[in-house]
């Protein structure tokens, strides 16, 4: 088989797309608290280790198109199990390129629950939501299933456009990311403890960047074209751009100051729009749905103080709601040139009727799967860590390191034997030290 140029774009974009896991842990990272920073990186991280080896084994298997599916919602999973069965070499670089976007959407749910989640228990989960999740909806919308051209809803309606993953990555993950936060409760102090406000703004820009980089190979990636692949590389540049500024702009009015955190989550709003519209928009198109997603999503990042519901990183704010505004948009924006038209096109309203129902199943099939995997392993297990050990703080309670040195024994700046921090129950030493006379544990 000759290498040819496509096939070694295909291996850098997957590069590309995997160094966003690690860049969306130091954008999550920086936005938590210093005492919870490498337990919220850690999070991303085991989700390249379990992702990655459940799509090897039967994850490939269930998002690839064969006639052997289930009611066009997933593939057989023992297909290809272990990837026994692909015939074209460069098979296994479009699995490299399709395992990279199922364990950034896994990682991305984190941001909800951060501060509060038990390491064992979202370990668990993410390797039976890639699978139960994930899998059927890249199936639906990319493997030849129930949203693709052959399906029951394309042929119904019309077949979904999602080109890099509008619904199987953002709605997926902030839709499961809500019925988290909603199953393991709130942070101790939510909308009142001012610790809770990022630690490391700068570890969040450097995150932002990181992303905004990967997203070039996330969107691009796939095209199938010279002019496809400048189109996306110029829509991928020019939206979160504009999303940046309305974001900013959004501040400036509300808040009387634009922020640095407002200028990331801006860009990241902006990429998340763009993503299901990146080959089939203009770049005035690209602006547009941009500024929408950046004053939309500067707007519903507040919601959960109104609605009371902890969503720490505003996974649900930015992901959910820029995954639909992108997805629906569509429906208005699309050019003839790339496809069925949308309406400010001179098409219909067939591609955007397509388009809303699409994100309107997701958003449901996601909700309810996410809760019959999540409701259980919470109860059974526990979702949440202790009260105690959120104080404490994560990364020395749950990793017993810390992200920092603040020079008090190497504790992260606590004050507490790490002994008990851990384990829970008092040292000897501790137990003595307690009994002296004028001597109190000290919580950081």
């Amino acid at each position: 088989m000759d290498f040819t140029a496509g096939l070694v774009w295909l291996l850098v974009a997957s590069a590309f797309v995997l160094f966003m896991t690690p860049g969306l842990a130091f954008f999550y990272g920086g936005m938590t608290r210093a005492k919870a920073a490498l337990n919220m990186m850690m999070m991303s991280f085991i989700a390249i280790g379990t992702v990655t080896l459940v799509w090897v084994l039967w994850g490939a298997s269930m998002s690839t198109s064969n006639t052997d599916n289930f009611f066009e919602i997933f593939a057989n999973p023992f297909s290809h199990f272990g990837l026994h069965n692909f015939t074209d070499p460069a098979d296994l670089l479009h699995v490299g390129y399709a395992v990279t976007f199922a364990i950034i959407t896994v990682a991305l749910i984190s941001g909800a629950i951060a501060d509060r989640a038990k390491f064992s228990a979202w370990t668990l989960f993410t390797p039976i939501w890639a699978t139960l999740v994930y899998a059927p909806m890249a199936y639906m919308v990319w493997g030849g299933g129930l949203f693709s051209s052959t399906g029951w809803f394309g042929q119904t309606f019309a077949p979904v456009i999602d080109f890099a993953g509008g619904t199987v990555v953002h709605i997926n993950a902030g839709v499961a990311g809500l019925i988290l936060v909603l199953i393991i409760g709130n942070r101790k102090g939510f909308g009142k403890d001012p610790n809770h406000r990022p630690h490391n703004v700068p570890l969040v820009m450097l995150g932002a960047a990181i992303l905004w980089f990967g997203w070039f190979g996330f969107n691009a990636g796939a095209a199938a074209t010279v002019q496809q692949a400048g189109l996306i590389w110029i829509n991928t540049l020019v939206a979160p751009a504009a999303a940046m500024l309305g974001w900013l702009i959004v501040e400036r009015i509300r808040d009387g100051h634009p922020t640095s955190l407002g200028a990331a989550s801006g860009v990241v709003a902006g990429l998340v729009a763009i993503t299901p519209a990146c080959a089939n928009v203009s770049p005035l198109g690209a602006i547009a749905l941009g500024v929408a997603a950046g004053v939309a999503s500067a707007l519903a990042v507040g919601l959960k103080f109104k609605l009371g519901y902890d969503d720490s990183l505003d996974v649900v704010g930015v992901h959910l709601v820029s995954g639909i505004i992108g997805t629906v948009a569509i429906g208005f924006l699309a050019t003839p040139t790339q496809g069925p038209a949308g309406l400010f096109y001179g098409g219909d309203a067939t591609q955007l009727v397509a388009q809303s129902l699409a994100a309107l199943c997701s958003i449901v099939f996601t909700g309810v799967m996410t809760f019959i995997i999540a409701y259980p392993i919470h109860k059974l297990m526990g979702f949440r860590i202790s009260e105690r050990q959120e104080v404490a703080g994560a990364d020395l309670s749950l990793h017993a390191e810390t992200a920092y040195e603040f020079g008090v024994g190497a504790h992260g700046g606590s004050f507490q034997p790490l002994h008990d921090l851990i384990t829970g129950k008092v040292s000897s030493e501790a137990a003595d030290e307690a009994s002296v006379p004028g001597k109190e544990s000290v919580q950081a």
